[in-house]
């Protein structure tokens, strides 16, 4: 592998490129809501139970590319690029197997799958298609992960970023042919969803080979999906297993907390996904200053440079907190003009503005969770957040959605209170863990490891 082109490392050049990258992801599940809208409010309350199954799987083949990405950037701290050449193949390799067992597996079980999340039949018609084809390309999301994670970790934010506008004006272009039969096609329907989602993907799997090849002059082989060295994969494993896992701990909650929805009826599982939709919106601040941090945290680590890596995390978090509470305020006070947007039904209209009123409080809390925990995993501290976060969520937030949201008759508004309370227990503790510098001792042996190509990576505390 070539080594990258120098890269100015500030937080604003590496996060900015992720904001508008990660916007268009989300923008992608807005306008197929948005569009599905016009066919029922049923179809998009099968859409979003669907969509919980496909973003677990996408948690699964995201702990490679978390690993990835911060074994990566602690290689390149420490000026090393055949090894961070060696993580990107096995990453690679080893998520493209993973992505062909989940496809297999949601292509052939999505019937018993929808009806353990307890979907009502008359939505089925709506949801099983869509899973079907959605689960079996699933493999290309896996590879997708991997190649973007590489490219992120050498800084080539801005690549990836275009990449997902292309793709999402794909989507964007079959969903208006398939789904409403335009220039004499079909109307799909539903379906005409997934297929334009399918082919938008292929197409990003594409244009990720050729950036790799072109910015990192690497250049993948047949047996690189079929060498995968151990020792860089554990390496990988060792920051990714424990990331994937408070990832999927959190997102198999939602799916305990969405079935407990699925309960209160279709008007709340549509409200739900109308407001999750919107909400994502400001998560988005969060989240691409947390993934900038930790490229730039990551580096400082693998450089030796562990003040730097502390006051970095404080930096981005008071940015983080004004870039969110800006936009959470906005979209209050925008709230019934937003729903109004998905449907014109006066209960989820009213239900979603209350909803989205709360986030005031719920959003700032989750700034804490995602920063500092990006950060400390960048460290190689990894395992405090996925002990906390499972305590929390199934002790505090599944527990109360049900106990408030069912039990009370509070319904979604108990769901919510529920989990503000759990963002904010989760990130209080973080924060409280940065600022003590209980991280440090993994960063030591992070650095230390990332000194020794090929040397396994022990990211313990």
């Amino acid at each position: 592998m070539k080594p990258s082109s120098p890269v100015k490392l500030t937080l604003l050049a590496i996060a900015w490129p992720i904001f508008v990258e990660q916007s268009l992801r989300i923008l992608i599940g807005t306008v197929d809501t948005f569009m599905v809208s016009h066919v029922s409010d049923g179809a998009v309350a099968a859409l979003g139970v669907a969509n919980r199954l496909i973003v677990v799987a996408l948690i699964c083949f995201n702990f490679i590319g978390v690993g990835t990405s911060v074994v990566i950037t602690h290689h390149l701290g420490a000026d090393d690029h055949k090894g961070a050449e060696g993580i990107a193949t096995a990453a690679i390799g080893v998520n493209t197997w993973i992505g062909l067992v989940a496809s297999l597996v949601v292509y052939f079980l999505a019937v018993p799958i929808l009806r353990l999340m307890q979907l009502p039949e008359t939505l089925m018609v709506y949801a099983l298609p869509f899973l079907t084809m959605m689960g079996g390309s699933l493999f290309l999301e896996a590879i997708n992960t991997a190649l973007g994670a590489t490219l992120r970790a050498h800084a080539h934010t801005r690549d990836v970023m275009f990449v997902t506008v292309g793709q999402n004006l794909l989507n964007i272009a079959g969903n208006c042919l398939l789904l409403f039969g335009l220039f004499g096609l079909p109307k799909l329907g539903v379906e005409g969803v997934a297929l334009s989602s399918v082919f938008s993907r292929v197409a990003a799997n594409i244009a990720l080979h050729c950036l790799l090849r072109y910015r990192l002059g690497l250049r993948l082989r047949a047996a690189d999906f079929f060498r995968l060295p151990f020792e860089r994969i554990r390496r990988i494993l060792h920051i990714g297993l424990p990331a994937a896992g408070e990832n999927l701990s959190y997102w198999i909650a939602l799916l305990f907390v969405t079935s407990f929805v699925s309960r209160m009826g279709a008007v709340s599982l549509a409200t739900m996904a109308y407001c999750q939709q919107i909400q994502a919106l400001v998560i988005l601040f969060s989240l691409s200053l947390g993934l900038g941090t930790e490229i730039m945290v990551g580096r400082l680590i693998g450089a030796g440079e562990f003040e730097q890596a502390y006051q970095q995390l404080l930096r981005s978090l008071r940015t983080g907190l004004i870039l969110c509470a800006s936009g959470v305020v906005v979209i209050a006070l925008a709230a019934p003009h937003l729903i109004g947007l998905f449907s014109s039904d006066p209960a989820v209209i009213h239900g979603g503005t209350v909803l989205l009123r709360i986030c005031v409080i719920l959003e700032i809390g989750r700034v804490f969770n995602i920063i500092v925990i990006n950060s400390l995993r960048a460290t190689g501290d990894v395992r405090f957040p996925l002990q906390t976060g499972a305590v929390c969520m199934w002790l505090l937030w599944v527990p109360n959605s049900w106990f408030l949201g069912l039990h009370l008759g509070w319904g979604l508004v108990g769901v919510w209170i529920a989990m503000t309370l759990d963002e904010w227990l989760r990130g209080v503790l973080m924060y409280r863990r940065w600022k003590l510098r209980k991280w440090l001792p993994a960063a030591e042996r992070s650095r230390a490891n990332a000194m020794r190509n090929n040397v396994p990576l022990i990211a313990e505390t």
